[in-house]
């Protein structure tokens, strides 16, 4: 027996004399009854045993790659998150169960950078549900949770549904090796542990009970996630993407119509979505958009003005529907920023126009020294919940929304050759995008427009794009 296996057993039997393991018939938080209780608050009580847990703690974390941040699930895992920081020197933040409705509003509090990886520390694990809750919110603001450190595990089925929803657990104790610990010491007898056994094999969790909080939308496809989807082009956009097996949407920074109507046709056939910026046209007129829709339709994919409109309502209003462009009369997508409340979305859905409409909300942005902060992410993320009949999706760099299948990643910046250009725009390869970044549909602008064969370079982007995607899925199915 090493060191650590002694100093687990020895700590295993001073949790039961402190009275932290009960035998008797109790109620878990999902609802099931157990003959066997974990109550771990108590260990704040006893701080060497607090220095010991950090210890057993520490020893697991070591072997999980590039941890930035710890986190505890409230509130039992708080102090214990605390003493491992302390002893790690790895930073902290906290997660509140409810947003304060005062000063920073703050969900997730402390000092952190979107993409940063975030480790979970957990007492005790039967369905998963308080991690997937508090890995929710923490991806809601842009962190990266793929693993948690647990006390103990109670073999109930949580493994599994952490398993499925992309989270790693490392246990130190698994419910059947603690019985075995403490019958080994004295501490119960053979009849309580054939109980607790016999407990465990008849009694799991329902899935169904977590399946709110565990329907991660990157192991799902985009058949199944039509029918999540609440806005109608969101609906049509992943019918789009299933039916012409791409994710691809081609940015069409171009200056003239003729290039725009060329480049429309030739990586037509590849893209489910092409993204105009339609006023930086030299030659704009009207009579562009009557071919630019026939192109559209016969290809089959959306016409996407990236006007990323942030006014108030009224002029975000004449904006959309006036003016020389008419943008509402022609683009069933649109892109708008949260900075300026729910007023552009009011004037979005309110003006005249295309009947069926969707808006991709902006929470994150590819642009080297952007000024988006975790609070503008989580507060585009509640509207966009908000006004899901409007809302098709979200631009964004990090693979947030997990539990909201409905609402598509749009995720800017994807070049095969990922660089940095000298205006400050990062670059991510498609796996890199997908696997990674979470995206659902990837923007690739130069990569094409600026190849010597724009139909060769969209098949190659398409290509790669939607293998990344199959590969997705395998990793979950």
């Amino acid at each position: 027996m090493n060191n650590f296996e002694q100093k687990l057993k020895e700590f295993s039997k001073e949790l039961y004399y402190i009275n932290a393991i009960k035998f008797g018939e109790y109620k878990t938080k999902i609802g099931l009854m157990t003959p066997v209780y974990c109550d771990l608050r108590v260990i704040v009580s006893y701080p060497k045993l607090m220095i010991t847990l950090s210890e057993l703690l520490i020893e697991k974390i070591r072997y999980i790659k590039d941890v930035d941040l710890l986190c505890g699930v409230p509130y039992t895992a708080l102090p214990i998150s605390t003493a491992v920081s302390i002893k790690t020197d790895i930073p902290m933040v906290m997660r509140r169960k409810e947003a304060k409705d005062y000063g920073t509003k703050k969900l997730i509090e402390g000092i952190f950078q979107p993409g940063q990886k975030c480790l979970i520390i957990e007492d005790v694990v039967t369905s998963g549900s308080s991690i997937l809750e508090t890995v929710k919110d923490l991806k809601g603001s842009g962190l990266i949770c793929t693993d948690a450190v647990v006390l103990l595990n109670r073999e109930q089925g949580g493994e599994e549904i952490l398993k499925n929803n992309g989270i790693n657990m490392h246990a130190l104790l698994k419910m059947t090796q603690l019985m075995d610990i403490l019958k080994e010491a004295g501490c119960i007898d053979d009849n309580m542990v054939l109980k607790v056994e016999k407990y465990l094999a008849t009694t799991k969790v329902d899935k169904t009970e977590t399946d709110k909080i565990t329907e991660n939308r990157l192991h799902l496809t985009f058949e199944s996630r039509a029918l999540k989807a609440k806005n109608k082009i969101a609906q049509k956009l992943f019918q789009i993407m299933q039916q012409k097996r791409t994710t691809l949407c081609v940015a069409a920074d171009v200056l003239s119509t003729t290039e725009l109507l060329n480049l429309a046709e030739q990586v037509g056939p590849n893209i489910c979505a092409l993204k105009t910026h339609i006023d930086i046209l030299q030659d704009f007129h009207q009579n562009l958009i009557g071919p630019l829709q026939e192109i559209s339709q016969r290809h089959n994919f959306i016409l996407f003005e990236d006007r990323k409109f942030a006014d108030i309502g009224k002029t975000v209003e004449y904006q959309y529907s006036k003016g020389i462009y008419q943008i509402s009369c022609w683009a069933p997508l649109v892109t708008v920023h949260s900075l300026m409340g729910r007023g552009a979305l009011d004037a979005i859905k309110g003006s005249k126009g295309l009947v069926d409409r969707g808006v991709f909300l902006l929470a994150e942005a590819s642009a080297d020294g952007n000024l988006i902060n975790e609070n503008y992410i989580a507060t585009t993320l509640k509207i966009a919940e908000e006004y899901s009949e409007l809302v098709a999706g979200i631009v964004c760099q990090n693979p947030l929304f997990l539990h909201n299948p409905g609402f598509i990643q749009l995720c800017p910046g994807v070049q095969i050759d990922n660089r940095v250009d000298d205006l400050g725009q990062k670059y991510n390869s498609p796996d890199t995008v997908v696997l990674e970044k979470g995206a659902d549909i990837a923007v690739v602008g130069r990569g094409i427009t600026k190849a010597s064969d724009p139909v060769t370079a969209s098949e190659l982007y398409r290509k790669l794009l939607w293998e990344a995607y199959e590969k997705r899925l395998a990793r979950h199915n």
